[in-house]
């Protein structure tokens, strides 16, 4: 099974949300269905980053450093290599 890291964000607050799961498409209609208990109530959110992991437990340890980081580092990684969906948010930006 796959794992990944995503970071969300809020489309009318700007906020930022991080969180792991094996399934992202499901995870996101979760949270803009107000299924979790900090993104309830925070408006549409989108997925602006997403990482694939080798396995659960290395999807944990990155989430909380992801956590831990302050915004310049969240907003310099969103344009990394690493951000599987990096290619298609420049894609909607440019749109």
């Amino acid at each position: 099974m796959d794992y990944y890291v995503y970071i969300i964000q809020s489309e009318t607050q700007g906020i930022y949300y991080k969180g792991y799961t094996s399934n992202p498409d499901l995870r996101l209609i979760q949270h803009n269905c107000n299924k979790g208990r900090f993104t309830a109530g925070k408006g549409l959110w989108m997925i602006v980053y997403l990482e694939k992991m080798k396995d659960k437990r290395s999807a944990l340890i990155r989430e909380r450093q992801l956590k831990r980081a302050n915004i310049n580092y969240i907003k310099w990684l969103l344009g990394q290599e690493c951000n599987i969906i990096r290619d298609q948010n420049i894609q909607d930006k440019e749109i």
